[in-house]
């Protein structure tokens, strides 16, 4: 859906309340989601927000696209799906895991 909006380089200070403050002023705000490390805790600088129609979306791309928040200009587009992801464990030539130690 053309609704929902890839928000890149943010602050890791940048918490969910933040994105909600900012895309408010273009209408209806659905969610918005700042990415998080598992591990860590910490903003991985990235996040998505949902509005409730595609014109909204297209007046926060213009409205906020190259805008700074927290001292870093903002990356606003329409999100994409995401790829597929390939690899992982059990791929390469030998089956990757070879068990024991690292000969490589």
């Amino acid at each position: 859906m053309d609704n929902k909006l890839y928000v890149g380089n943010l602050s890791y200070a940048i918490r969910d309340d933040d994105l909600n403050q900012q895309f408010a002023e273009f209408g209806t705000l659905v969610s918005a989601k700042v990415m998080m490390d598992r591990e860590t805790g910490r903003s991985k600088g990235f996040g998505f927000v949902e509005m409730g129609s595609a014109d909204e979306a297209q007046a926060a791309i213009r409205g906020l696209n190259g805008q700074t928040l927290d001292g870093r200009p903002l990356t606003v587009n329409v999100a994409r799906p995401q790829e597929r992801r390939t690899g992982g464990f059990g791929g390469g030539r030998d089956g990757g895991y070879r068990g024991g130690y690292n000969r490589y």
